[in-house]
């Protein structure tokens, strides 16, 4: 038996809203701890008119070379770490900080919740189709603390990058995210949201294949929308050699 997971990133500007999908509903879909609390609460409900049991983990959240890293940790903690849900019924997980040390920087983790497939049930493709959300969560020193966000283009020996290097110590969300050269000329990485650019740490975005002729050389706007309010800069975009 194969079994095909559909990740649904948790990523919705609402941090109280319900994600849907399939009989296994989760909220809020974000969360942020501020200190000195240490423990927040998820719920799960299961709207399908089958059991269904769930898997619960927790992973350190981190960019690594401009790249997202899931690394095990012991440091934060889900309970239970696995349930069961009849139909209609809802539970109620605890995400809980479990070193005592002060939280200094925020620190981000990612709660993955996972629909455990049923073997007895497949699509006509012989595939078991089960859900994951991967829901944000952040625990912080204090709610005032802001991102400070450079943004800049690099190339690499095949490929142009933008690139967000986050010198505050707060997370900053972003979507609809667009590059605009002077002749109207634009690239989009993707409408809704794009990705976290997490305290302290850089995040790059690959130009889409072929895409790679904006205004060079010269310089060219910064669009899009964040949870600090809408983004609009400039980078330079050099000619590569």
């Amino acid at each position: 038996m194969r079994i095909a997971f559909v990740v649904l990133f948790a990523f919705l500007a609402n941090a109280h809203a319900s994600l849907w999908a399939a009989s296994l509903q989760v909220a809020p879909v974000s969360v942020e701890v501020q200190a000195p609390s240490a423990t927040a609460t998820v719920t799960i409900r299961n709207e399908g008119i089958r059991p269904l049991n769930a898997q619960i983990r927790v992973y350190r959240w981190t960019l690594v070379n401009g790249t997202e890293q899931l690394t095990p940790t012991e440091d934060v903690v889900a309970s239970p770490p696995m349930t069961s849900l009849a139909p209609g019924a809802d539970y109620t997980i605890r995400v809980v900080r479990m070193v005592k040390n002060a939280v200094e920087r925020e620190e981000a983790y990612r709660l993955l919740i996972d629909e455990i497939p049923d073997g007895t049930r497949k699509n006509s493709s012989g595939v078991n189709i089960a859900v994951r959300y991967s829901i944000p969560v952040f625990f912080t020193k204090e709610a005032k603390v802001k991102a400070d966000v450079i943004w800049s283009i690099e190339k690499t020996a095949t490929r142009y990058h933008l690139v967000a290097k986050n010198l505050g110590n707060r997370r900053v969300r972003i979507a609809n995210l667009k590059l605009r050269d002077n002749s109207g000329k634009t690239i989009s990485f993707g409408t809704g949201l794009v990705g976290y650019v997490l305290e302290n740490s850089t995040a790059r975005w690959p130009f889409p294949r072929g895409k790679h002729e904006l205004g060079v050389p010269g310089d060219v706007a910064v669009s899009a929308e964040s949870d600090n309010g809408p983004i609009n800069t400039r980078v330079i975009v050099r000619r590569a050699n």
